[in-house]
Parts: structure tokens; sequence; C-alpha cells
């Protein structure tokens, strides 16, 4: 069975980085943006690392993963 999962901003198909979530239209995982923040590192130097991803698919990403986290709890 090929599934595949897509939001705003981010696909995930096993065709693609073997199922990660990736951002949309790039093979860049929306873990790495989550890695570089946690590491202490802001999403303009993510952005300068990975120039696939575009500045409005990173943001995007983190309200749709805020809003997931506040409905939550």
């Amino acid at each position: 069975m090929n599934t595949t999962i897509e939001t705003s901003v981010v696909s995930r198909s096993r065709e693609v980085m073997s199922g990660a979530a990736v951002f949309k239209d790039t093979r860049v995982p929306v873990q790495t943006l989550l890695d570089y923040l946690a590491g202490g590192h802001s999403i303009e130097y993510f952005l300068e690392d990975f120039p696939t991803v575009s500045r409005e698919q990173a943001v995007e990403f983190l309200r749709e993963v805020s809003h997931s986290f506040e409905a939550v709890n």
C-alpha cells in the first residue's frame, strides 16, 4: 500500500526519505528543523543550511505543531 500524507507544508510518502515527514516539495525532514531549534540554533541558521525550505514553510510548520500541542493540552 502506498500511503501519502500531506498538510499545507508537510508531506510524507514511502518513496521520499523512507516515509519521514518532510517539508513539501523537498527532501528535508521536519525533524531537522526541530533538532536545530532544540540545539539552540535559529530558524535563520536552519534556512541557510537548507535553502529548499522557505521561511513560510518553516513558520507554518511550527504554527501547526503549536496548534496540535495546544489541542492536546
